[in-house]
């Protein structure tokens, strides 16, 4: 039997991704889930910190699973740059693998990210995970600026977003060996574009219009 907590994390996971934080009451969420209002104020306490528990019950298992891989990298590393395909590897897989696995969970991502609820998100949950993965990503790219490593894993995590909603084909979820070689794919274009020249370098300016 599923309890009460779960029960009201499991609604609330569902209606914001299908309607939106903004659009989602805790009235919603106090019927669906057969619940009253007091034992989501027990459990929980606000609508936000409600959001939060929803987040952070998804994104805590990646984010240690991303950060023992990275330790394992540097370790074999032996105080040297780990390499970026691998760097890249131990931050993407993790994430994909999950989503694959709860396609509610990348829905309700894509509804953060539209409704501009994301860079308050990353900063609770992600800023441990992004400070450790951009610092070995420094170490391995030492021809990039820390402006420019700004915007390239911004970049990144744009691409891992889109891929996490769709595909080429269609937006039927990845899973098995086909998301194995969608991970390789990401993997490689971003690798790609973390090792080309520094955009603000004169000599690989480019002019545009």
């Amino acid at each position: 039997m599923i309890d009460t907590k779960t029960r009201i994390l499991d609604t609330a996971e569902r209606l914001f991704g299908d309607q939106g934080y903004g659009a989602t009451s805790l009235r919603q969420i106090i019927t669906e889930a057969g619940v009253n209002l007091a034992a989501i104020h027990y459990h929980y306490g606000s609508k936000e910190e409600l959001l939060d528990q929803v987040v952070m019950r998804k994104a805590d298992p990646v984010n240690r699973e991303r950060l023992e891989a990275l330790d394992r990298l540097e370790a074999a590393a032996g105080g040297g740059p780990a390499p970026i395909e691998a760097i890249l590897e131990a931050f993407l897989a993790p994430a994909l693998t999950r989503v694959a696995a709860n396609p509610e969970f990348s829905k309700l991502m894509g509804r953060m990210l539209g409704e501009g609820l994301m860079p308050s998100l990353a900063r609770k949950h992600f800023r441990t995970v992004a400070n450790r993965f951009t610092t070995a990503l420094a170490r391995a790219l030492p021809h990039l600026s820390a402006v420019e490593l700004r915007w390239r894993t911004h970049f990144l995590i744009g691409a891992m977003a889109h891929m996490l909603c769709s595909k080429p084909e269609g937006n039927s979820a990845l899973e098995g060996v086909e998301l194995q070689r969608a991970t390789r794919r990401l993997v490689t274009f971003v690798s790609g574009g973390l090792r080309a020249p520094a955009a603000d370098d004169p000599k690989t300016e480019v002019k545009l219009g």
